[in-house]
């Protein structure tokens, strides 16, 4: 008879995102990663396969958690251009937090394995196609709701708040001034006012 796991598989993988997060892939040792799991090197190869396996499986969950929410807000949102502010407000705060931005410094550490590692390269293909999907989206609203007055490029709009969303966590993990976090934020969102 199998025993049952005495672990929860969702904690570790918001564990491993913090873990991955602050030493990056190449970083965290074996001996690193399952202090901060609090799990057995058995019960990481036997849930989650190799260091490797966990490390995709962690930024898997961390992208779609993230972009699904933003996604959904976008669509559900009565002003979109409102929607694309408090998305950029959400994640300033996020990192502003000690104990939340752990989690997505991930992103610092997935982003590095794109050059080398297909499987990475393609899950931020994808979402960047949802989400600048997405932002184009809530851009075509507010224009047609007069919200947003430009006569720039939606898409290229939409692809720089994309790349804009990813850039804050690359600020913050470069300076600790969260100041410096509200005013690249602000400086993005002034785009939607011209």
């Amino acid at each position: 008879m199998a025993r049952s796991k005495e672990f929860d598989t969702n904690l570790v993988l918001h564990k491993a995102m913090e873990v991955f997060g602050h030493y990056g892939y190449e970083g965290t040792s074996l001996p690193i990663l399952l202090e901060g799991l609090g799990i057995a090197r058995q019960s990481l190869y036997d849930t989650y396969g190799t260091k490797r396996d966990l490390f995709v499986k962690a930024v898997k969950h961390y992208v779609n958690e993230k972009s699904s929410a933003a996604v959904a807000y976008l669509e559900r949102s009565e002003s979109a251009k409102q929607a694309i502010r408090d998305i950029f407000r959400e994640i300033v705060s996020v990192l502003q937090d000690e104990d939340r931005r752990k989690e997505c410094f991930i992103l610092y550490s997935a982003i590095d394995q794109v050059p080398h590692d297909p499987e990475i390269a393609e899950l931020f293909e994808q979402d960047r196609i949802r989400l600048e999907q997405a932002f184009h989206g809530a851009l075509v609203r507010a224009k047609a709701r007069q919200e947003l007055s430009t006569e720039r490029d939606l898409q290229a709009m939409a692809r720089y708040l994309y790349h804009s969303r990813y850039a804050l966590t690359q600020a913050a993990k470069l300076t600790n001034d969260p100041k410096v976090l509200e005013e690249i934020a602000e400086v993005t969102l002034s785009t939607l006012d011209l």
